[in-house]
C-alpha cells in the first residue's frame, strides 16, 4: 500500500511541477522595421560627421545609435522619449530642428520678418518711382524747334 500512496503522491508532484514550469507562452513583440527606425532616426543627426542625418549615414556609430532606436522601439518607447534620450546623452546638438530655447527661436523669426520687410521696402520704393514720374502733360513746352518737330510727329502717329 506504501508504495502507491507514494508513487501518487510523486506523480502528483510531478505533475505540479510541470504545471508550474509551463507558463503560458507569450508572444514577442514584432521587432520595429528599418522604415520604423529610419522615420525616429530622420529627426536625429550623427554625432561624428558633420550636418549627415542618421538615417543616412554609413558610419558604424550611426548604425548603433539605429540599433538603440530598434531596441527602444521595441521596448514601447515614443518618438518623443527616444529623442530626449539621445539629447541628455549628447545634448541638443543631434536634433534635427533645435528647440525654441535661448537665441535658437531667432533661427525661425528672423528670415520671415527679414522677407517681409524687405517686400515693405520694395513696396514702398517702387510706389515712391510712380509718384516721382511726371505726366505728359505737365510737361513745359520747348522752345527748341527741334523738339517741338519732334512732339508733332508723335502727336500725328499716335
Amino acid at each position: 500500500m506504501r508504495s502507491r500512496t507514494g508513487w501518487a503522491a510523486g506523480l502528483a508532484l510531478a505533475l505540479t511541477l510541470l504545471g508550474l514550469l509551463s507558463l503560458p507562452a507569450q508572444a514577442q513583440a514584432p521587432t520595429p522595421s528599418d522604415d520604423d527606425v529610419n522615420a525616429v532616426a530622420k529627426d536625429l543627426y550623427c554625432p561624428v560627421c558633420e550636418n549627415t542625418p542618421l538615417d543616412v549615414c554609413p558610419t558604424q556609430a550611426c548604425a548603433q545609435w539605429r540599433e538603440t532606436i530598434r531596441e527602444k522601439l521595441a521596448a514601447g518607447w515614443t518618438r518623443e522619449q527616444i529623442h530626449q534620450y539621445f539629447v541628455q546623452q549628447y545634448g541638443a546638438r543631434v536634433l534635427a530642428s533645435p528647440p525654441l530655447t535661448g537665441l535658437n527661436w531667432l533661427v525661425y523669426v528672423l528670415p520671415p520678418v527679414a522677407i517681409g520687410g524687405a517686400a515693405y521696402l520694395l513696396w514702398r520704393t517702387l510706389r515712391s518711382w510712380k509718384r516721382k514720374a511726371a505726366p505728359a502733360a505737365d510737361i513745359p513746352a520747348s522752345d527748341d524747334p527741334y523738339v517741338a518737330r519732334l512732339e508733332e510727329e508723335l502727336r500725328r502717329r499716335s
